[in-house]
């Protein structure tokens, strides 16, 4: 049987695998076991113990339970609710002003979870009921807040992009700057949009004659100061020459800690149990995935699924352009049925010399694929976002919150496409800040 054959047949039993509802790292295991046992024979079983190891053996990772318990801790505080109120007042009079404070809100906020549907969950509760209250059509109002939800994985610290970067072996301080201007970008056309429609549509806020006194706008904006300060903590310790991404990650993670501790008085040894618990339950779920996905790769290596792939698309005689627009097609059909960290892990070892052979840099690349990964979880038929939104909004169909996103799912589409055409937006600012 051909590599390529035995690629296909991977791909699909995987996809059937996971189809089940069995969880990701049993199900990437089990397939990369089953595949090498059939073709390699049962001496194959005794690499098992020592790849999975070998590919935790990373001190990089340590960054992600830290990184897991900022989320958990942030999540665990009314800190939504402040962010939320805070930015409503301060841009009242502003057409669209609500749905644009949701999606501000929601990219500070997931910034800092790393979450999205935490996020949709946390922003989402008081948001809806607000904007539909005050005269805003259900479909803006639940698609601005799935859309504003996938921001966290693009805006550093992300875990994804760590992800990425044990995956690829990038730098994952340079990826971190190279989220920061797309993830900026991205938000104000997610916001122009808002302001567009609401616009368009003729919105009236129901309270529109309301007007907030300086007092009442000011007020909240030291609630603002901490998110800031965690943010600034981490970028600084990182870029400031301080401390390694993994150490960085600790100090976010003990900013956050303090920060919910002293303003949200969330200190009881029982409120800290819980976020960490939280955040023991999800590093271990992703340290787990991280390891079969690595025993994954290892079987397609070692079938030469891999090199075949990349030799056979290096050999197509066509632009290196189609070929980008074929892998991000394939990551927009993957990202509709599995969940980020399951394709990044599954996916990059075989797209790096892909990448890397058609002249693109990783870090863009990089960019590319995240914003990839946010379409995924807007779009159906296992768009996380939309089922968490329908969760909070249960009179809200799911056709109406599908329809509000899709604007934005287009919103992705043009920042890819952008990418492309100007790759500096994504390269420029590491360039400038590592060299």
């Amino acid at each position: 049987m051909s590599p390529l054959l035995i690629g296909v047949l991977v791909f699909s039993t995987t996809m059937l695998v996971l189809s089940t509802g069995l969880p990701i790292a049993f199900g990437l295991g089990a397939v990369a076991l089953g595949f090498m046992i059939i073709f390699d024979g049962w001496s194959s079983v005794h690499f098992l113990p020592e790849t999975i190891f070998s590919g935790l053996d990373d001190f990089t990772l340590v960054s992600l339970p830290m990184f897991v318990i900022m989320g958990a801790a942030v999540a665990s505080s009314r800190a939504g609710s402040d962010l939320y109120e805070a930015l409503a007042r301060l841009l009242h009079k502003v057409p669209g002003s609500l749905v644009i404070s949701n999606i501000g809100a929601c990219a500070l906020f997931s910034a800092l979870t790393g979450s999205s549907p935490a996020t949709c969950a946390a922003i989402g509760k008081m948001g809806i009921p607000e904007m539909r209250k005050r005269g805003y059509d259900a479909d803006l109002a639940t698609g601005a807040i799935a859309a504003g939800g996938t921001l966290g994985i693009l805006i550093p610290p992300s875990v994804t992009m760590i992800l990425y970067g044990i995956a690829s072996e990038t730098s994952i301080g340079r990826l971190f700057i190279a989220g920061i201007l797309p993830g900026l970008m991205l938000t104000g056309m997610f916001m122009a949009w808002a302001l567009f429609l609401s616009w368009k549509r003729g919105t009236v806020l129901i309270d529109k004659d309301r007007i907030y006194s300086l007092k009442e706008k000011v007020e909240l904006l030291p609630r603002l100061l901490p998110f800031l300060a965690v943010i600034v903590g981490v970028v600084y310790s990182l870029y400031g020459g301080i401390a390694t991404p993994s150490e960085a990650a600790g100090v976010g993670a003990m900013l956050c800690l303090v920060m919910v501790a002293v303003i949200y008085k969330v200190w009881r040894p029982r409120d800290m149990w819980h976020i960490l618990r939280d955040g023991l339950r999800e590093s271990g779920m992703l340290l787990l995935i991280i390891g079969t996905s690595i025993l994954f790769g290892y079987m397609m290596s070692s079938l030469q699924v891999t090199q075949s792939v990349a030799e056979a698309i290096g050999a197509l005689q066509v632009n290196r352009w189609v070929v980008l627009a074929a892998i991000n097609l394939m990551l927009l059909v993957a990202g509709c049925f599995l969940p980020p960290a399951a394709i990044i892990l599954m996916t990059t070892p075989i797209l790096m010399p892909v990448i890397t052979a058609a002249g693109f840099d990783p870090i863009w690349f990089g960019v590319v694929l995240t914003i990839n990964m946010e379409l995924g979880l807007i779009t159906p038929p296992v768009g996380l976002n939309l089922f968490v939104i329908n969760g909070i909004s249960p009179d809200i169909k799911l056709t109406t919150i599908l329809k509000g996103a899709v604007p934005f799912m287009l919103c992705m589409v043009v920042a890819i496409l952008i990418l492309c055409v100007f790759p500096e937006i994504a390269t420029w600012l590491p360039t400038k800040v590592m060299g």
